[in-house]
């Protein structure tokens, strides 16, 4: 339990801090069930994305041993530049994927092979799937982190700083009650004295 003082600056400080507890609580629920529903929704999304990423692989690799001419793609399929944009979920800032710019692809349509635009294709929408994932992926640990962080932030208040303020108050309420009845004896104690004094001083 936390220090206090029993007096009734400390009885305004405590029922203040409660105030505030009690404003502040709703507000971090609401950003811990925000979270929480935006990490459901992302990890359905990315779900989505593997399935996508896993059916795109094997028709791929359906047709990858058909080709007979080897061919180097690599140049083409190297990403020169991620695009994303911020979305801001309950404070916090996530990268959100839009799309990937690759190099172009110049070569010879008289010498390449016909096989090669549709590989470029396949394999393109493969890379803009992996980057999707990887930027979902690092998305959902961000907002995960900050559940955590919130969610320990609700039961603090919960579990331990509303409790508290609540105890101090009740207790420093009894100890200025039981003051205000001790010196309310106190006083009609001094006055039966005083009383008694006037009526001995009279009768002498």
């Amino acid at each position: 339990m936390a220090k206090f003082k029993f007096t009734k600056g400390e009885l305004k400080r405590q029922r203040d801090a409660l105030g505030q507890f009690e404003r502040y609580l709703p507000t971090l629920q609401l950003k811990k069930q925000q979270l929480q529903m935006e990490i459901l929704r992302q990890r359905t999304i990315l779900e989505e994305k593997r399935q996508q990423q896993a059916a795109k692989k094997q028709a791929v690799l359906a047709w990858a041993g058909l080709l007979s001419e080897p061919i180097a793609l690599s140049p083409w399929l190297k990403p020169q530049k991620i695009l994303s944009a911020v979305k801001n979920i309950a404070g916090i800032d996530i990268a959100v994927f839009q799309d990937v710019e690759f190099a172009p692809a110049e070569y010879d349509l008289f010498v390449t092979p016909l096989w090669v635009d549709a590989a470029l294709v396949a394999l393109r929408e493969l890379i803009l799937l992996r980057e999707e994932i990887t930027l979902l992926e690092t998305g959902i640990e961000i907002l995960r982190a900050q559940l955590r962080i919130t969610a320990q932030r609700v039961n603090l208040f919960e579990k331990v700083k509303i409790p508290q303020a609540q105890e101090a108050i009740r207790r420093i309420k009894i100890y200025i009650g039981d003051q205000a009845t001790n010196a309310v004896g106190r006083s009609k104690m001094a006055k039966r004295k005083i009383e008694a004094l006037v009526l001995s001083g009279v009768a002498g």
